[in-house]
C-alpha cells in the first residue's frame, strides 16, 4: 500500500504496508450498488481501504483478480462488487474500463429517449 501526499508542490509516495497476494483471502467492496470508493482486504487481519474513486477500486480488484488467475490460480473471493464491471466477458468490458459507468449511463439514457419518442396508441 502506497500513501500519496504533496509537500511544497512536490509529489511524494511512501510505502506503508506490503502484503503477499497468496495471503489475500477476500476483497469486500462493501456496497456494490453505490458509488463507493471504500473496500476491505481480508488477510489474517481485515484492512479497510479507500481508493481514489469507485472506478479505481474496480480497476484494483480486476488487477488483483487477473494476477491471481495468472500466477496463483486460487479461489479469491471478490464480494460486493458489480460483476458486470469485473468480468472480461461482459458487454461493458473494454481496454479503457474507467469509462464503463459512463457508457452504461449513456446506453440507458438512449433507451429511455427512444422509448419516450414512441407514440402511445
Amino acid at each position: 500500500m502506497v500513501k500519496h501526499f504533496r509537500v511544497d508542490r512536490e509529489e511524494k509516495y511512501e510505502i506503508v504496508e506490503k502484503w503477499f497476494l497468496k495471503d489475500l483471502e477476500m476483497i469486500d467492496g462493501k456496497e456494490a450498488d453505490t458509488d463507493n470508493p471504500y473496500f476491505d482486504m481480508h488477510f489474517h487481519k481485515v484492512y479497510s481501504m479507500e481508493a481514489y474513486s469507485c472506478a479505481s477500486k474496480y480497476t484494483f480488484a480486476r488487477t488483483l483478480n487477473k494476477l491471481n488467475e495468472m500466477y496463483l490460480k486460487k479461489d479469491l473471493k471478490i464480494v460486493n462488487f458489480d460483476s458486470t464491471y469485473l468480468n472480461d466477458d461482459s458487454i461493458w468490458s473494454s481496454n479503457n474500463r474507467d469509462c464503463l459507468v459512463l457508457m452504461r449511463i449513456c446506453f440507458y439514457a438512449s433507451n429511455l429517449l427512444c422509448l419516450s419518442l414512441c407514440p402511445l396508441s
